[in-house]
């Protein structure tokens, strides 16, 4: 596979990387199955897919404990990325960036990762009661005591924007751009990582740039838009309860049903580049596309889909297919 680097100190990776998170958080829970997901991990590295993407919330912890099963046989191939800052409760998820829980926090993640360094740590949200200078001046004291490689921030589900603005797309990474420059005064950010998808493309305006105007990485979360870009879902199908889908308004059947025409365009695409292309493939391309500090990180459980997604990384839009992609429709349906 193609090999991309991120962040000033240029860490390398797999040009795709998979989000571990489907395999034990959200996302049809009774699918989850440990021995399944196992599979998938060494399938990931198998097919040189590096960048393994986690938290110690995903479970809560039972994703972390997973990999460090991976990670125990195969720590030299991957390149593990974890996450801190969000507490989960019974039935809510509060942010704590104080000090001494980041330090706690990472420790216990190095135990279940059975790991000494994580190679990219991130802050999976700010806690609007601690500046944000001081949790990331803790996270730069772990790359000091040789606990972590690099830093990264995680936007996703950042919504700055104000509602009903005209426009109001272009400004949805406002405050995670504010926050970007008030951190980078600490210690230099390595990665960034946000939504970024055919169907989602709000990254595009200014987050990107301003990325990769300082050899920031970009890791793109949820680059199939939450699995509607790969073909797969049927619109009015349903989701189980737990899945974040059931209650997002882009994922109501009469939506699903309106945004057809975009999965419809991927797969004439897909189909000028053989028959065993698939939609999922040229998303995942389109985002490759984007920039070389850019590496899309699809959630996936399943080995089948690991595998297919990692081929995305040979596959090179023409001309024609990108000038087809940006007439596609604009998504309907609101965010929130």
């Amino acid at each position: 596979m193609e090999r991309r680097t991120i962040g000033a100190t240029a860490l390398d990776v797999g040009a795709v990387g998979l989000g571990c998170m489907p395999m034990s958080w959200a996302y049809s829970r009774s699918q989850q199955r440990g021995d399944l997901s196992l599979r998938a991990v060494h399938a990931a590295l198998d097919a040189g897919v590096s960048l393994l993407d986690t938290a110690d919330m995903y479970g809560p912890f039972t994703n972390e404990l997973m990999l460090g099963r991976v990670l125990k046989e195969r720590r030299a191939e991957a390149f593990v990325s974890t996450k801190c800052g969000l507490l989960v409760g019974d039935g809510h998820v509060v942010a704590n960036g104080r000090p001494g829980y980041v330090r706690r926090a990472c420790d216990a993640s190095l135990r279940r990762l059975q790991t000494d360094v994580i190679d990219l740590y991130q802050l999976h949200r700010a806690d609007p009661e601690v500046p944000v200078e001081e949790t990331w001046g803790a996270m730069a004291e772990l790359v000091s005591a040789g606990k972590v490689r690099a830093l990264g921030l995680c936007a996703v589900g950042a919504r700055s924007a104000r509602r009903g603005a005209t426009g109001a797309g272009r400004d949805r990474f406002e405050g995670t751009i504010r926050q970007l420059e008030r951190i980078q005064q600490v210690f230099p950010v390595a990665a960034v990582q946000a939504e970024l998808s055919v169907w989602s493309p709000e990254a595009l305006a200014r987050l990107l740039p301003w990325c990769a105007a300082r050899g920031v990485g970009f890791l793109a979360a949820m680059p199939l838009g939450n699995g509607f870009l790969t073909g797969t879902l049927t619109p009015g199908g349903g989701f189980e309860p737990d899945d974040p889908r059931a209650r997002h308004p882009r994922f109501t059947a009469e939506m699903m049903a309106a945004n057809q025409p975009l999965v419809a365009g991927l797969r004439r695409v897909a189909a000028r580049h053989g028959a065993d292309v698939t939609p999922a493939q040229v998303a995942l391309a389109w985002v490759l596309g984007r920039g070389a500090h850019v590496v899309p990180v699809p959630g996936a459980k399943r080995e089948r889909w690991v595998v297919e997604n990692a081929r995305a990384a040979g596959l090179r839009l023409t001309p024609e297919d990108l000038v087809e992609i940006a007439a596609l429709p604009a998504p309907r349906g609101s965010w929130d």
